[in-house]
């Protein structure tokens, strides 16, 4: 399901890019404070980073597409409540978890002004490397795929792109059973510079 989607975003983002007014590419770097909900990981904020690149698919003079590709990377910490939920998993020490994923947001932008810009839309993200293997038998505690949804502000200055987010994750990420649900939290800030 989640495959389909895909390609029927990308289906829609080739017909808006052959209507599109105006294109603009361009890269971005920033900071995630993150942290994912549920009983087994701590409740505080940790920060990771987050880059990429991004295109901006003009639809007028208020609206345009923005899809983007970063790469993302989320810490979290496990919490000690975490051994007595999976009595038969590995810590019994609290641990670092580094999961980098390769995020695909699909934003709509409406322009307020030429320099304030309301963000909104979806993101898919595919997990392609973790740091700890939680489960005994070695497979893998989350799962591969993560779907959330953004909304945030962006400012524009000339070629620069200043923008706050925040993403709130949709799926269960626990790839281990249902005794404890994980779902993905965090904030985003950076900065973007667009070529053309």
């Amino acid at each position: 399901m989640k495959i389909k989607l895909l390609f029927l975003a990308m289906a829609v983002l080739i017909f808006l890019t052959a209507r599109a007014q105006s294109i603009h590419f361009g890269i971005k770097v920033g900071t995630n404070i993150n942290k994912i909900s549920g009983k087994s990981f701590s409740d505080q904020f940790n920060y990771g980073y987050h880059l990429g690149a991004f295109t901006e698919i003009g639809l007028g003079s208020k609206f345009a597409i923005q899809p983007e590709v970063l790469f993302n990377q989320i810490n979290t910490d496990t919490s000690s409540r975490f051994s007595k939920i999976y009595t038969s998993l590995n810590p019994n020490k609290i641990l670092n978890i580094k999961l980098s994923y390769l995020s695909i947001p699909v934003l709509l932008d409406y322009k307020v002004n030429k320099f304030f810009t309301i963000q909104a839309g979806p993101q898919f993200g595919i997990l392609i490397s973790q740091n700890e293997k939680l489960v005994q038998n070695g497979k893998d505690a989350f799962r591969k795929g993560d779907f959330s949804m953004l909304a945030g502000v962006q400012l524009k200055i000339a070629h620069f792109r200043i923008y706050g987010r925040y993403a709130i994750g949709l799926t269960n990420i626990n790839d281990t059973d249902t005794k404890d649900l994980w779902k993905s939290q965090s904030f985003q800030l950076g900065i973007g510079f667009a070529f053309l």
